[in-house]
């Protein structure tokens, strides 16, 4: 049986793709911050894992991350004081990658889906924007990923997230010529998505995957 690791798994993305992984015949383990949050992971059908990410040491990444044949990054700090957002958002997804080209170099890095946002790599974000500390870890990250070689990965571009059921997909620049789609992106697609990469034999070519709501079928993401 396959085996993910969902890091940052009480997310709303992260809550909905464990079901969707477990009903593709994979074993998930959830990481979480807060014992409190073990009922709601195991009503997904996971296996809840208390962690720190950002007290994790490297030899403690490359013996955790090992042991799966995906890793999910869809953690964040979710705003407030710009340090816990560089502790989590960069900080702590630096370290995995950084985890994943050591089990490369040992023949056995996972695959890797690292869920940013839409435009990341571009962001214009002024620095005193409360934003602006989420925005610079996200490039960070991405540009770093993007940076390695030898890793199987994707980074997954969502547009603002909503709470709407999954329809399907539609490439961002499609929303330029079909004015009446949404320009937003439900997380239940990015759940979807994060399934279908998972369980895909190869990942596209192009290793950022930027998608909104539109009338296309995940199984078409190439």
């Amino acid at each position: 049986m396959p085996s993910t690791l969902i890091i940052g798994g009480h997310g709303k993305v992260a809550l909905l793709a464990a079901p969707m992984l477990g009903d593709l015949g994979f074993s998930v383990t959830s990481v979480i911050r807060d014992c409190a949050q073990s009922a709601d992971i195991e009503d997904t059908g996971a296996t809840p894992l208390v962690l720190d990410i950002t007290e994790v040491t490297p030899e403690e990444w490359d013996t955790l991350l090992a042991g799966f044949d995906v890793i999910v990054w869809s953690a964040g700090a979710g705003g407030g004081a710009p340090e816990r957002t560089y502790a989590v958002d960069r900080d702590a997804a630096l370290a995995v990658i950084d985890s994943l080209e050591r089990l490369r170099d040992a023949g056995k890095a996972p695959r890797y889906l690292n869920v940013s946002y839409v435009g990341a790599t571009k962001h214009s974000v002024p620095e005193d924007d409360p934003f602006f500390a989420y925005a610079d870890s996200k490039k960070t990250v991405d540009d770093r990923l993007n940076g390695t070689e030898g890793l199987d990965y994707a980074i997954l571009g969502p547009a603002a997230l909503t709470l709407e059921p999954s329809n399907g997909w539609a490439p961002v620049d499609a929303a330029a010529e079909n004015p009446e789609w949404s320009t937003e992106t439900s997380r239940e697609l990015v759940a979807d998505v994060i399934a279908e990469l998972a369980a895909r034999d190869t990942l596209p070519e192009n290793r950022t995957v930027e998608f909104i709501d539109g009338p296309n079928p995940v199984s078409e993401i190439g």
